[in-house]
């Protein structure tokens, strides 16, 4: 099954779609990384993907903008909804201290879903919303993004993209989940 996801690997949609195959009984699918809710419904308009999965709702960050106007584009079905637990982590390039840290991206969601904390613990520095929180863990890794660059994103992103887990689990409300929903050609 080719299932496509709203992120690059290491996103929580990569592993909400892993957690719908199996929960199928796909063991191993194939996974398209499409960035954007907007990229998977395209792709599921154009039959490159069998299914389609991308958040729609967080219980902290509220609904996902991005998601509702892809929606309003396309026609499709959805086959189900499920609940995933998301815990946020604040990731540097390796031996990058807190102290030198000037700005921190990350996918909207995720800046709300730790408005407070980074109020209380970053007040004063810059925020900068980026398409995804694993793209934002891709680049600062890669270079794209300033060694001085904090992002937020899954704990699989800093081992995946040898990153430091500079704070674990900052969102503000301990248990914080996203709703997904997996859509199929209508």
């Amino acid at each position: 099954m080719k299932i496509g996801v709203s992120g690059v690997r290491g996103s929580f949609s990569e592993q909400a779609g892993r957690q719908y195959a199996a929960s199928v009984g796909v063991r191993e699918p194939e996974m398209a990384y499409l960035t954007s809710v907007e990229g998977v419904l395209s792709a599921l308009d154009a039959g490159s993907i069998e299914r389609g999965v991308f958040p729609v709702e967080n219980s902290t960050g509220g609904i996902v903008i991005e998601a509702v106007y892809a929606m309003a584009k396309h026609l499709f079905d959805v086959e189900t909804m499920f609940e995933l637990e998301i815990h946020q982590n604040l990731l540097v390039k390796p031996g990058t201290k807190a102290e030198h840290i000037t700005r921190v991206v990350s996918h909207d969601q995720a800046l709300k879903q730790c408005r407070m904390y980074l109020k209380r613990k970053w007040p004063g520095i810059d925020m900068e919303e980026y398409p995804d929180t694993a793209k934002a863990a891709q680049d600062l890794a890669n270079g794209v993004l300033k060694d001085s660059d904090a992002v937020i994103a899954s704990k699989n992103c800093a081992e995946m993209y040898g990153l430091d887990l500079l704070e674990e689990s900052i969102q503000d409300l301990k248990y914080n989940f996203t709703n997904f929903v997996v859509a199929k050609k209508g």
